[in-house]
């Protein structure tokens, strides 16, 4: 187990260009009208959102033992919250186990929370501590290629939507899937739906979402998934 801090200069500026909470603001002069992009994935390292708590059902711990065995079959690193846990803790030692890359990012104030030391190990593969939550977030961003939300709760709801919205806005061109373990998530897919209806989401938008509630359907969904949706500004109009 390979173990990092930043710098506090580091952790600043990481801090500065990475967190994009709120749209910055930009001259008129530099803004761009929605654009559309079209590009096939190309996934060598994949960021998995999900519970520190395993569920109530067999059938969710199951979903991220698969998951970790589908990654390493197709050698695809992970890029996850860090913790030894709950589902993260599941995919993330099938995945290190498999002989692929491991990346936990966790917050200082967490480490006690979602690393447990009653485990045989007490982290799984390479960890980064950072200052915050915000950094969490965009450093598992920046790091990976694609992400993944496994059944979770409202942090890995939380996470799972900010990626779509940084989709939407250009900030990233990454796929973006969801397990939908014995039909979890669908009541969000029905919101989203409920949106496009309503007119608050464009239908274009809606198809940033790739949904399969198996992870083989899934990653072979987000490896030929083609972005085609009209984006608020392109991705060199944001500090990235």
């Amino acid at each position: 187990m390979a173990l990092m801090k930043l710098s506090p200069l580091t952790l600043s500026t990481t801090h500065q260009k990475l967190s994009c909470f709120g749209e910055p603001q930009m001259p008129r002069s530099l803004r761009s009208p929605p654009i559309k992009l079209s590009i096939v994935a190309s996934i060598s390292k994949v960021c998995v959102y999900c519970g520190s708590n395993s569920g109530t059902r067999q059938v969710y711990t199951d979903a991220a033992l698969d998951l970790g065995a589908q990654l390493v079959e197709k050698k695809v690193d992970l890029v996850y919250g860090g913790g030894n846990i709950g589902l993260m803790g599941l995919v993330s030692q099938t995945v290190y186990d498999g002989g692929c890359h491991v990346l936990g990012i966790i917050p200082g104030a967490l480490i006690p929370v979602e690393i447990k030391e009653e485990t045989s190990k007490h982290t799984v593969g390479e960890l980064l501590i950072v200052s915050d939550m915000h950094e969490r977030k965009a450093e598992m961003a920046r790091r990976a290629d694609a992400f993944i939300a496994l059944p979770g709760g409202y942090g890995t709801i939380e996470e799972l939507l900010e990626v779509i919205t940084w989709s939407h806005l250009g900030i990233h061109h990454k796929p973006v899937g969801i397990l939908n373990v014995d039909g979890y998530y669908d009541s969000l897919l029905s919101l989203f739906d409920k949106g496009v209806e309503e007119g608050f989401i464009k239908p274009s938008s809606r198809n940033i979402l790739i949904s399969a509630n198996n992870a083989q359907q899934l990653l072979h969904r987000m490896e030929e998934y083609t972005l085609m949706h009209d984006q608020v500004a392109s991705s060199q109009s944001w500090n990235v």
